[in-house]
């Protein structure tokens, strides 16, 4: 049964063996109203993850909410399993995404829910991001074009959101659903282009996200997996037959070049 409380926003989290992770992006999470509600999916840890345990490790308590996995589902699921009990359980207008380890600035929940309240078409609002490997001290800058018609051709070549940064109406998920189930490992990707079909789409043009760059992470270790899986979102979702072309050539190079090369490309244009 939803409740009557009104939110501004909830901060969806899936987790996976990471609690400390989890604690590094909880302490970077702020917002001036208690009108937020932080939704922790715990896709079945080793070690149980509970709301006290999170409070215990919190220097100032943050409404908190863990829902638990009794087996590891992976990412699809226990993104779903978030998005359907938010909708169920909750009086929100937009969910925001963060991954463990990743952190933001103080005002990036302020600033997408005053953009995305000032324009009811915005759907889905990113905001630029940095990417830093803690180990190596490499780090490389994620930006994406504001308007909307720029960034549904950027598609074509790139998801230009970064997952962690986004934040998009709950009211469009009667129309785009949640996570599509058949594209693992690009599953972000296939969301938003959902989104940015059905309604408009932007990007804050500064950096109020850093995330995690873990070359033990699902991207990097299922790199041919996530490109095949990126062909058949564009082929699926876009709509140009040019930049589709243009978009498997880049696809196809990328499959060829290695991880290491593409990330010091990447911090080059960055």
């Amino acid at each position: 049964m939803q409740s009557s409380t009104h939110l501004d926003f909830c901060l969806l989290i899936p987790c996976y063996n990471n609690f400390h992770g989890l604690i590094a992006s909880l302490h970077s999470v702020a917002y001036p109203t208690d009108q937020f509600l932080v939704l922790v999916v715990d896709d079945g840890s080793s070690e149980m993850i509970t709301t006290d345990a999170i409070h215990a490790s919190l220097q100032q308590p943050k409404p908190i909410v863990v829902l638990r996995n009794e087996k590891n589902l992976g990412i699809t699921a226990t993104l779903n399993r978030g998005l359907q009990w938010v909708e169920e359980n909750t009086n929100t207008k937009y969910i925001a995404r963060l991954d463990c380890g990743d952190r933001c600035s103080a005002d990036r929940f302020v600033k997408q829910v005053q953009l995305m309240d000032r324009d009811d078409a915005v759907l889905i609002c990113g905001t630029w991001c940095k990417l830093v490997d803690e180990a190596t001290s490499f780090f490389y800058s994620y930006k994406g074009p504001f308007a909307h018609e720029e960034i549904k051709r950027a598609m074509y070549a790139r998801n230009v959101f970064m997952h962690a940064t986004v934040m998009f109406r709950v009211s469009a998920m009667k129309d785009v659903g949640y996570y599509p189930t058949n594209f693992e490992y690009a599953e972000d990707y296939a969301f938003f282009w959902k989104l940015l079909n059905a309604g408009r789409g932007t990007i804050i043009n500064e950096y109020l996200v850093t995330c995690e760059l873990n070359k033990s992470g699902i991207s990097y270790r299922n790199k041919s997996k996530q490109l095949l899986a990126r062909a058949r979102v564009i082929k699926t979702f876009g709509k140009s037959i040019v930049l589709k072309m243009f978009a498997y050539m880049r696809l196809l190079l990328l499959f060829i070049l290695p991880k290491e090369i593409t990330l010091q490309l990447k911090k080059w244009k960055g």
